[in-house]
């Protein structure tokens, strides 16, 4: 069996090292698997395929700002791909993100229908089903369920800066990612398959795999060195982490919880751009964005509690990660943010309530009901290995056998 993966990224960011963890899934069991990619640098990875260059990234990033035909460039690059498919012959397609300016989606889904190619596309977000945006939670907006227009998130990514194609967008994806004779929808969470029921792509299967992370890394660590280095033996560290830190990941919220702080409380951020480290309060220790696995598990194990106030999530691996390590989670109850959670190793809050999450710290650190095993026993649910086996017996699955998948919702 050949299986070929296409993501924006490989090895990188959480959705590039989903698939390379399902490669490595599918090469330990001998078959053949490679993965496509669009942008930087392949990382732990030794079978890729680059869909074009940075200079075809450029050209399809300023068609995207100028004339918000995301999706719709690179057709040099992805007419090369699709000669590099036709030689390989895969037996599925498994899809990830095909949004991040390098692929041309109505040449990709044109070569699917004529073969007739298994696809497994994995949803991180809501870019398939809508005109223009990713996420549309932190703004309410409904019209993905009949049509986009006038699009409020226009200037959000994938950013047009001039105009706003969401009408023509929406209505040319539904007539491409529909009618695909065998195509599988998998969403990392409950929340997502929901919103999928609702969609035009509804007419698929659609299974629910969740996220899973390596807990022979995720695991409580010695924390000593994190809290001596940056003085805060004494302290109950509140942590906070993410790739991008903006509105909606919460930072407003940590923000204005650092207000209200005990004596012996403080606030750690990690993730942080150099210039956002620089502007925070000084109840906040700011931590730029670490690429190491080793030292992001310290600073979890150190943490007494793991704070997610996202306000427009898929299924965040963070939330996990900050269990394995045997931290609790408070988080908004938005998007699939809470699906990780219940009351045993963390507690769910009302969406855009600093309050709530102050009452919660108070609460906790009252009562202390929830304990460390509480958490990592959580967070074994969602073993990595365990996640992409579901994968690999997804591809082993016939078409037939798909139509009776649907979420537990």
């Amino acid at each position: 069996m050949k299986i070929v993966q296409i993501n924006s990224v490989c090895g990188i960011g959480s959705t590039g090292r989903i698939a390379t963890d399902i490669h490595h899934t599918l090469t330990e069991n001998r078959y053949k698997s490679y993965v496509a990619y669009g942008r930087d640098l392949p990382k732990n990875c030794e079978n890729t395929i680059r869909i074009g260059s940075n200079y075809d990234n450029y050209l399809h990033v300023g068609l995207t700002r100028i004339f918000d035909k995301h999706g719709f460039g690179s057709e040099k690059a992805t007419k090369a791909f699709i000669k590099n498919l036709e030689k390989i012959n895969p037996d599925i397609i498994h899809l990830h993100n095909i949004h991040g300016y390098y692929i041309n989606i109505e040449m990709l889904f044109n070569y699917i229908k004529k073969y007739n190619k298994r696809v497994i596309w994995t949803l991180h977000d809501c870019w398939a089903f809508t005109g223009h945006c990713s996420h549309f939670e932190f703004v309410g907006c409904n019209k993905w369920k009949l049509g986009c227009y006038d699009c409020p998130e226009k200037k959000e990514y994938p950013t047009s800066l001039f105009m706003d194609n969401s009408e023509m967008n929406f209505f040319k994806k539904k007539e491409l990612f529909t009618g695909v004779k065998d195509l599988t929808i998998i969403t990392p969470s409950k929340w997502l398959a929901n919103l999928v029921k609702q969609s035009f792509l509804n007419e698929y299967p659609i299974k629910v795999i969740h996220n899973g992370i390596n807990l022979n890394i995720f695991k409580p660590t010695s924390n000593n060195y994190f809290r001596e280095k940056y003085k805060l033996m004494n302290k109950f560290i509140i942590l906070g982490v993410a790739n991008v830190w903006n509105a909606k990941k919460g930072l407003n919220h940590f923000i204005e919880l650092s207000n209200y702080l005990e004596e012996d409380e403080v606030i750690v951020l990690v993730g942080l751009t150099e210039k956002q480290v620089k502007e925070l309060p000084k109840q906040i220790i700011g931590i730029t964005l670490t690429n190491s696995t080793k030292a992001l598990a310290e600073i979890y194990s150190a943490a007494d509690v793991f704070v997610n106030p996202t306000l427009e999530d898929n299924f965040p691996t963070t939330n996990i990660e900050a269990l394995a390590c045997g931290t609790p989670v408070f988080t908004f109850n938005s998007g699939g943010s809470s699906e990780s959670i219940d009351e045993t190793c963390g507690r769910i809050i009302v969406p855009k309530n600093t309050w709530g999450i102050k009452d919660c710290l108070k609460t906790y650190r009252t009562s202390k009901l929830i304990n460390s095993s509480n958490c990592t026993n959580r967070a074994n649910q969602y073993n990595m290995e365990n996640q992409y086996n579901e994968y690999l017996n997804l591809y082993l699955m016939e078409g037939s056998d798909m139509q009776g998948l649907v979420p537990s919702i």
